[in-house]
């Protein structure tokens, strides 16, 4: 259903009345429905749970409307990745037009309205809005190898951040219990107080001499459960890394081969990225991932400034790949550019963000050729 309607002056093409626009709120149990007119008029609202009984029954219930009416139909979704995404794959297999609205767009509608409200009904009548006006630009939705492999990479990935979050408060706690029980010795014994060595050694001794208490049994359960956790942790980040990379292989990228960038952030990229084909040049994907500064220019004033928008995951691992890239044991091209543009005059900031915009280059062509990694000079 893409490229539905003509533009100016093709008198060919389908008339925008002929149809009806059904704008679907996704939640996690039950989903709203708002079917339109193409003056936005609204003839239809109802909810349906997350079920593939209800799936049909909701269908039906608009191809009865839409025969009433005698008018085709679309359905646009807010959300087709997560909770829609087996509304998604129903339509799909059902050879029906599914449309995916970005829930920014339906957002920026509802705040330049008179008196903004929120409601289910409401975003789903809004989501319906945004598919009339924007039915030329918006992605149809479609099942391919690629997105699926994606949204698994993205499912590890989220998995892995999870652990890692959850590491970090147990070392913060660890900390605690060590500096109660060893002072500050624990910091001088070991130059990493959680590396394997260091928590083998905490584990067979987890009070030291500072710690005075007679019964000092409830302590020393304390340390060694932290450290057992710690130690799960480990491991399972090291099987969800094996994971991510037989996934990254199954795809045929070869992203992992850029310097800077592992396992861990190539997955990151991927899963945020999902499918290359979406993006039509690497400046689109650098907007996507907020890479291109914004104009902001009045009258003889012309100036650009750093755009803070964007999927701000995809822009902090694209981040983390520059910092690593500039490093001590980072990719000499990298750094020769990176220090060219200082030279320039350009702070070291703004020259980290030319040096990001290049990588969306070198990513862009990586993921849409299936090309191991050359920096372009």
């Amino acid at each position: 259903m893409s490229n539905i309607f003509k533009g100016p002056g093709e008198a060919d093409g389908p008339n925008p009345n002929q149809f009806l626009y059904v704008g679907v709120d996704i939640h996690k149990d039950k989903h709203t429905a708002v079917a339109t007119n193409c003056f936005g008029h609204k003839l239809l609202e109802m909810e349906f749970a997350n079920t593939a009984k209800d799936f049909e029954q909701f269908v039906a219930s608009m191809q009865s409307l839409a025969d009433q009416e005698n008018r085709q139909f679309i359905f646009g979704l807010e959300d087709s990745f997560g909770y829609g995404l087996h509304l998604a794959k129903h339509l799909f297999n059902s050879n029906l037009p599914v449309k995916m609205v970005p829930p920014v767009l339906v957002d920026r509608a509802r705040k330049y309205e008179t008196h903004p409200e929120k409601s289910d009904s409401l975003d789903a009548f809004g989501v319906a809005k945004v598919l009339i006006q924007r039915i030329d630009t918006l992605p149809d939705y479609s099942i391919s190898i690629t997105d699926e492999l994606a949204k698994e990479i993205k499912e590890l990935a989220m998995d892995r951040d999870f652990l890692v979050k959850e590491q970090t408060r147990i070392k913060n706690q660890l900390h605690r219990l060590l500096h109660k029980t060893y002072g500050s010795e624990y910091q001088i014994k070991f130059k990493n107080p959680f590396s394997l060595k260091a928590l083998r050694y905490w584990k067979q001794h987890p009070t030291g001499k500072v710690y005075l208490l007679a019964d000092d049994s409830i302590l020393k359960n304390q340390v060694r459960r932290k450290i057992r956790r710690l130690m799960d942790i480990r491991q399972e980040c090291k099987e969800i890394e094996s994971e991510l990379k037989v996934m990254i292989d199954r795809s045929g990228q070869k992203l992992p081969t850029m310097n800077g960038c592992g396992t861990v952030l190539a997955s990151a990229v991927m899963a945020e990225i999902r499918n290359i084909e979406r993006f039509h040049s690497p400046a689109a994907l650098a907007k996507y991932a907020g890479l291109s500064p914004r104009q902001k220019s009045s009258g003889k004033t012309i100036r650009h400034v750093k755009s803070k928008s964007g999927n701000r995951k995809l822009n902090m691992a694209i981040h983390r790949i520059a910092l690593s890239q500039i490093s001590n044991s980072g990719n000499q091209y990298a750094k020769a550019y990176f220090k060219k543009k200082v030279t320039e005059g350009k702070s070291k900031n703004q020259a980290l963000c030319c040096l990001k915009r290049k990588l969306v280059n070198i990513i862009y062509v990586m993921l849409k050729h299936k090309q191991a990694y050359h920096y372009q000079k």
